[in-house]
């Protein structure tokens, strides 16, 4: 029997061994959703669910109360991260799937951690959880503590429409303008007041005739987060946030000076006061692809999706993760793993639902098995991993968000 066969039959039948344990676990996940940097429940089902298997949890990791680690093997040699996303959105539940995920990590951890425990594969192998992708940059926050350090190779599925090995994500960053102007009474003497509330339209609108002038796949889209507070008094705060997301740093840099121009215009024509803040939560970084360990991961799946696209690149418009920010620094996958439709938008309760199907536990059982097969690649394929590092290399030096922009604050995190 030849390395890549005993690898696949030991991979495959370690999954399939806890694969209804697996199903359950998101399932519980589904029913019990936290939003980001709260997910202290999720994190104690993953660690019951390691400890069943005679694994350790470390909890805290980077000072982030749910942020975890497991790790299994040697110090010395090949390393590889499995990342694990937990969060769910905010009156959706996790209709970005993030159960799927977290199941799918573990489930490759699972089956890796036997063959790395008595030496049959090289290296050593660490599941870690992070936070909060949905808004606070679990993974951003935990490059900045170190976490990522020293690995060859980060890997993790998403779920999606369709099966795609790699695919893009733009770049984002935050904003929040602030307008201060002065109360008045709105019929008596209005001309005494300076209005916040019309600064902040104008900026508005300034913005959304902005998007006919910009390139198809840059957004921006916002909300008033205040707006005034009785119509009789002239509105004295009123505040707008907006994501920016572009192809790369630099475009996603100079669509944010124009974007303050509006609010800086704005205010001036009302004639108020306007404070713009940048980048509250961390900037995520644009997707840099290996297509190396992307068609690796391709050709793993083979056996079990009917469709696998090697890379996926189309120009069209692309969401953000700080997936991307990892991606700066080492290689790194996060392929999509489609379930149900097609046309499941994301972000939605359709999309958190399809989880619970007989698809989306198949989705779980193929991408564990896909992964840790990525993954004992890369610990035993020395050439695998010399051209996904020299892929990386070819697209640049390693980029951290303190190298471009001022680092967003530490968060104050919330306690259970």
């Amino acid at each position: 029997m030849t390395t890549n066969d005993w690898i696949e039959q030991a991979v495959t039948t370690a999954v399939a061994a806890v694969a209804d344990e697996l199903d359950a676990f998101s399932r519980d996940l589904h029913a019990h959703p936290e939003v980001g940097f709260r997910e202290f429940r999720s994190v104690r089902a993953i660690g019951d669910l390691l400890a069943r298997h005679g694994l350790d949890l470390e909890t805290g990791v980077g000072g982030i109360p749910t942020a975890f680690r497991s790790r299994i093997g040697s110090s010395q040699g090949p390393q590889v991260v499995v990342t694990a996303e937990y969060d769910a959105l905010p009156g959706v539940g996790h209709g970005c799937g993030h159960n799927v995920i977290a199941a799918s990590s573990i489930g490759a951890f699972l089956a890796l951690a036997p063959l790395v425990a008595d030496g049959r594969l090289p290296g050593g192998v660490t599941l870690l959880g992070t936070p909060a992708e949905e808004g606070g940059g679990g993974k951003e926050l935990l490059i900045q503590a170190g976490a990522f350090d020293g690995f060859d190779a980060s890997v993790m599925i998403h779920p999606g429409a369709v099966d795609a090995a790699a695919v893009v994500a733009n770049a984002k960053r935050q904003v929040v303008a602030t307008f201060t102007g002065a109360t008045a009474h709105a019929a008596a003497n209005p001309h005494l007041g300076r209005n916040a509330l019309d600064a902040a339209v104008t900026a508005y609108q300034a913005i959304a005739q902005l998007r006919q002038h910009i390139v198809d796949t840059d957004r921006v889209h916002g909300v008033f987060l205040e707006a005034g507070t009785r119509p009789n008094i002239v509105p004295e705060r009123a505040v707008l946030e907006f994501f920016l997301r572009s192809r790369s740093v630099d475009s996603l840099l100079a669509l944010s000076r124009r974007v303050e121009n509006a609010f800086r215009g704005a205010a001036l024509a009302a004639d108020v006061e306007v404070d713009v803040a940048w980048d509250t939560e961390p900037i995520y970084l644009p997707h840099r692809l290996n297509r190396v360990l992307a068609e690796r991961f391709s050709e793993r799946s083979a056996p079990r999706r009917s469709v696998v696209v090697a890379v996926e690149d189309t120009g069209q418009p692309a969401g953000s993760t700080d997936v991307g920010n990892v991606s700066q620094l080492l290689p790194t996958i996060q392929p999509i793993v489609a379930i149900g439709a097609p046309d499941i938008p994301g972000h939605s309760r359709e999309r958190a639902d399809s989880t619970l199907t007989p698809d989306g536990r198949r989705a779980i059982l193929d991408s564990a098995t896909a992964l840790a097969l990525t993954a004992a690649d890369v610990l035993v394929d020395d050439d695998l991993r010399a051209a996904a590092w020299a892929e990386f290399r070819a697209a640049g030096e390693p980029v951290r968000v303190g190298d471009l922009v001022p680092l967003a604050p530490w968060p104050t995190f919330p306690t259970e």
